[in-house]
């Protein structure tokens, strides 16, 4: 499929991007959460999971995003294992939550590592290993609804992973086992009927739904829920993923995962020669640039939101899943990252505030923060995400959602939005002024944010502009009074611009400027006035989620009451 029309054109003005003031998930909404976990239990719940069961699926449809045939030889030799954390899966007992890693939880629950599994060796060898683990599964959660094992979006998810590999979970000749599991996939379809708009807004919802649908299509008898389920995944769809095709939680890797979801859906449609919804169309057609827009030059994800520098690989196979053909977006409002290139030189920002507190969690106090790659090389990074990552440390978790993990202006050591413990986001930045041109001489932007204005009366705005020619960037961080609260003493602040592992760094003699030396033997200037400059170590969580050292230029200085004007420069040198 091709994108219809321009997909990057760039709306040239001044715009005003806010967020809505939102307390986060209230008392009532989490009472309401537990009360309907309660009633799964009832005996009237039950009743409704009754009814006839499938002797078969109509059919099987291709699961378009290939597994880690590392991880599925693993599996082979008894070990589950994923994104670096594995247990023995002799040790796992579906009754005992705590033998199966916190990490490893939706991996398992959801039965994604079927799909390593498939890639892992031949079927005779693959589908009893798939087989024990449904049985397993079945004799803890398939007779009764559990908290752990029928969550709405784990079951929309395993209802997608057992379609597409049905021939590993029912090549046994034990009729009862292969009962069992379709009875097993009607009960969950029938419980996602009446819950899939009881799971967690955002992407948790979006898996609930398509759940539904393909329980409608892969399920005998499935028209009214097909219909059922394409009008929720409408709804949900519409309130989840704004105009310009960015998932509202504003994480890449999310929109990465709702993307892979959607392609998987969509051969769900092809196996069945059904007609796929002009609305699904539609979606992929905004969201797959959207994810493009904030790509760097080695095709891996930049680091936003939770979300770390997912590799080129696992982006492209998403996209050719998609079959979406299209050019990165260059600005997106709604989704909220700004994307500036110029022959092989490339900036992403972050010109929106974060998400509110019910679509995150794990969000970042990132507003006006960059990351710019030299061709293939990355050179100015944030220090990473740990969506989906488990060897983290929790301090190492919390400290990456700072405003001082990201390259951008830091006031008095504090975070331009608050965040809380339990991964939520708290009072800060509401508002976004933004103003981009395009223009012969290359690509400008200024934007501020009013982080900084309730606490300490400042607003901070930032000015980028990149050169027709990639080789020079221009920036300004300014500080300026806002308001109605004055404060009289002077404020410390610090403008970071993390550097990428490999970067070499190497200050000046009159200490306002440091030589960048990148891999591939590029290297680039730095210049910097209104503040002092220093060098100070820093790291960056590669696409295998291992921290890496690296370094950071910090420029820092004071403003008075009045504010604050720092300015830096990069030009490339060879």
């Amino acid at each position: 499929m091709n994108a219809p029309g321009p997909i990057d054109g760039i709306e040239p003005g001044r715009q005003l991007i806010r967020v809505a003031s939102e307390p986060g998930t209230s008392l009532a909404a989490r009472l309401a959460v537990q009360v309907q976990r309660l009633a799964w239990r009832l005996p009237s719940h039950a009743l409704r999971l009754r009814g006839r069961y499938p002797l078969k699926l109509l059919a099987v449809p291709t699961d378009p995003i290939p597994g880690n045939a590392a991880d599925g030889a693993d599996l082979l030799e008894g070990w589950i294992r994923h994104g670096g954390v594995g247990v023995e899966l002799a040790t796992v007992d579906f009754a005992d939550p705590a033998t199966i890693p916190a990490a490893l939880v939706d991996h398992v629950q959801t039965f994604g590592f079927l799909r390593d599994l498939a890639v892992a060796g031949p079927r005779e060898r693959a589908a009893p290993i798939a087989e024990l683990i449904v049985r397993q599964w079945l004799g803890v959660h398939g007779g009764a609804v559990t908290d752990a094992g029928w969550r709405p979006e784990h079951w929309g998810r395993r209802i997608l992973a057992w379609g597409a590999h049905a021939p590993l979970i029912l090549s046994s000749q034990d009729i009862v086992y292969r009962s069992a599991v379709l009875n097993a996939l009607a009960r969950g379809a029938r419980h996602l009927d009446r819950g899939a708009d009881k799971a967690p807004p955002g992407l948790p919802r979006i898996a609930a739904w398509c759940g539904v649908v393909a329980a409608g299509l892969l399920i005998p008898g499935g028209d009214i829920r097909l219909a059922h389920g394409e009008q929720g995944l409408a709804r949900t769809l519409a309130a989840s993923v704004p105009a310009d095709g960015g998932l509202a939680s504003r994480c890449p890797t999310g929109q990465l995962e709702l993307i892979e979801l959607l392609s998987q859906l969509l051969e769900v449609y092809a196996a069945r020669r059904r007609d796929v919804p002009d609305m699904l169309t539609a979606l992929l057609t905004r969201a797959v640039p959207a994810l493009l827009g904030v790509t760097m030059g080695d095709g891996g994800l930049s680091s936003w939101q939770g979300g770390g520098p997912v590799s080129a690989k696992r982006v492209a196979t998403a996209v050719a899943a998609s079959g979406i053909r299209t050019r990165p977006l260059r600005q997106a409002r709604d989704w909220g990252y700004q994307r500036l290139a110029a022959q092989g030189t490339l900036i992403v920002i972050d010109a929106a505030p974060p998400p509110v507190a019910r679509l995150s969690t794990g969000g970042c106090a990132s507003t006006l923060a960059f990351e710019m790659s030299d061709g293939a090389q990355r050179l100015i990074v944030n220090c990473g995400g740990a969506a989906g990552l488990a060897l983290l440390p929790t301090e190492l978790v919390d400290g990456l959602r700072t405003t001082a993990a990201h390259s951008t202006l830091t006031l008095a050591d504090t975070n331009s939005t608050a965040l809380h413990p339990d991964g939520s986001l708290g009072r800060g930045v509401a508002e976004v002024a933004l103003d981009r041109q395009e223009v012969d001489a290359g690509s400008r932007l200024e934007a501020s944010h009013d982080g900084y204005v309730r606490r300490y009366g400042l607003i901070h705005r930032r000015q980028l502009m990149l050169s027709a020619d990639g080789r020079e960037v221009r920036g300004e961080d300014l500080l300026l009074p806002g308001g109605r609260r004055r404060r009289s003493e002077q404020q410390a602040f610090a403008i970071r611009f993390h550097l990428a592992p490999g970067v070499s760094v190497s200050t000046t003699a009159d200490g306002q400027g440091a030589l960048l030396r990148i891999a591939d033997g590029g290297s680039w200037q730095f210049r910097c006035r209104g503040g002092a400059l220093t060098v100070e170590d820093s790291l960056w969580v590669d696409p295998a989620g291992r921290p890496r050292a690296s370094s950071q230029l910090v420029m820092t200085g004071e403003t008075p009451p009045g504010g604050a004007d720092a300015g830096w420069v990069l030009k490339k040198v060879q």
